[in-house]
């Protein structure tokens, strides 16, 4: 017996007791006590122990979208307030705060540009201005000199902090002279100028990319089935999104040799017939790469009957702003999480945008459009002092822990008044995120089939847990 003990002991010994897998969680409550806040790790427990408890209960094995990342619309008033309102070192703390990893950072790995002026800039242009509105058919006027002075030094910038960094862009308007008002605003863009906007798209990604500013993904038009009276925009109807991108944009980059991923609609929830016509064109279908939706109208489930009918098409929700339309952070933070963050990811985004990354206090500076947009972080014109909103906040509790290549993996969307989404990192670690939109503390228990762990939140409040 002795011998046995003995024997048992060394074994021990060489093969010492796993230790239970811990989980680490950070909480941001409504009432703003605690943003982000990292909370003490906890250590798995047995099934006896949350036996009485609601489960969330995680399945690795239930796979869907890869992640490409989370962030924002580098706008040129963001990129003008970041380089002009901000010295040297604000400026790359800032950078480093929202696209590094270090010290906290939450690690954007997706941004939006715009192709030419929208309402978040300082004037209206395109990026081939003739004199008088003249046509310009081998766009020998066509320039790159307006992005490369504020928002494309940005981009470089975030680049350096985040080589992984993913980049959409997107037009407002065709230049004035392709278009049937002859003027930035509103009008639709003329048959005949089908076969030179296709150039004029190839020219600037190439252009782009000899600038250091690689085109991941882009769409054709923002908001296609909106014509804003004080800012560029232009309508573009379905059927004539699908005959451009076969006959006209498919041909050019074939040319071209142009890898740029395109994405069709750009716009809102509320019509999915308007991409559903695009893609029941054969030709176009074929081109485009998939879907981006934006969050101003109609509901986040309109995307699952997209998704569902094309399942090889990307899905993006690339636009979607904060503003004093919901001034209290409580709501807009939990609408925020509840739709973007966990509603538009289980609908089958690969990507989350927000609207503008900074703007100043007066909410600007802005041409016409949106005059209450709240951005991710406010610069104060005046100091460069930083306030970090609520959407910040929102965005973070994904950007931080969940990493590009990350998939989607399975969770209950619901668990009484708790809202539910989880992903795999790619080195294995588990991120799940959890909204509680009750008016009281929810105690639950999360499970992935081999460990149990004891969690809680606030009211109104939403935590990511990592193990």
């Amino acid at each position: 017996m002795r011998a046995f003990c003995t024997t048992f002991a060394a074994l021990a010994v060489a093969f010492p007791a796993v230790a239970a897998p811990k989980l680490q969680a950070w909480v941001t409550t409504g009432d703003k006590r605690q943003l982000l806040a990292e909370q003490r790790a906890s250590r798995a427990v047995s099934a006896r122990d949350v036996a009485d408890l609601p489960v969330i209960a995680v399945d690795a094995k239930e796979r869907h979208q890869s992640i490409v990342g989370f962030g924002a619309s580098i706008t040129d008033s963001s990129a003008w307030l970041i380089q002009n309102k901000l010295n040297a070192a604000q400026r790359d703390a800032l950078l480093r705060e929202l696209f590094g990893r270090a010290n906290g950072g939450l690690g954007f790995s997706f941004a939006r540009v715009t192709i030419g002026a929208s309402d978040f800039s300082l004037d209206h242009y395109s990026l081939d201005d003739t004199p008088n509105g003249a046509p310009d058919p081998k766009l020998e006027h066509f320039s790159l000199k307006r992005p490369e002075q504020y928002v494309f030094p940005t981009v470089r910038a975030a680049l350096r902090i985040n080589p992984d960094l993913k980049v959409m862009h997107s037009p407002w308007s065709a230049p004035a002279w392709m278009k049937t008002t002859g003027s930035l605003v509103q009008g639709e863009l003329k048959p005949e100028a089908y076969p030179v906007y296709a150039d004029f798209f190839a020219r600037y990604i190439k252009g782009a990319a000899k600038l250091g500013v690689p085109a991941d993904y882009l769409s054709i038009q923002n908001e296609p089935d909106f014509e804003p009276d004080s800012y560029p925009g232009m309508r573009w109807k379905p059927e004539d999104r699908a005959r451009f991108f076969g006959e006209n944009l498919a041909p050019v980059f074939q040319r071209e040799k142009i890898a740029t991923k395109v994405l069709d609609w750009d716009h809102n929830w509320d019509k999915p017939d308007q991409p559903m016509t695009v893609l029941a064109d054969a030709k176009a279908r074929a081109f485009l790469a998939g879907v981006a939706w934006h969050c101003y109208a109609g509901d986040v489930s309109a995307q699952a009957p997209v998704t569902a009918a094309h399942p090889d098409k990307e899905v993006f929700l690339t636009e979607c702003s904060g503003g004093e339309w919901a001034p209290k952070f409580d709501d807009s933070f939990s609408w925020m999480m509840e739709n973007l963050i966990i509603g538009s990811t289980r609908g089958g985004s690969r990507g989350v945008l927000m609207w503008n990354l900074a703007l100043d206090e007066k909410f600007g500076p802005h041409k016409g459009g949106c005059s209450d947009c709240r951005p991710l972080v406010t610069i104060d014109s005046q100091t460069g002092a930083i306030t970090r909103t609520q959407e910040y906040y929102a965005f973070g509790h994904a950007s931080r822990f969940v990493k590009p290549g990350a998939t989607r993996i399975g969770s209950p969307a619901r668990v009484g008044d708790l809202r539910t989404v989880a992903f795999q990192n790619p080195d294995g670690r588990r991120v799940l995120l959890v909204l509680n939109i009750g008016a009281g503390a929810a105690d639950f228990a999360i499970s992935d089939g081999v460990s149990q762990f004891k969690a809680s939140l606030p009211a109104r409040s939403a935590g990511t847990f990592t193990w």
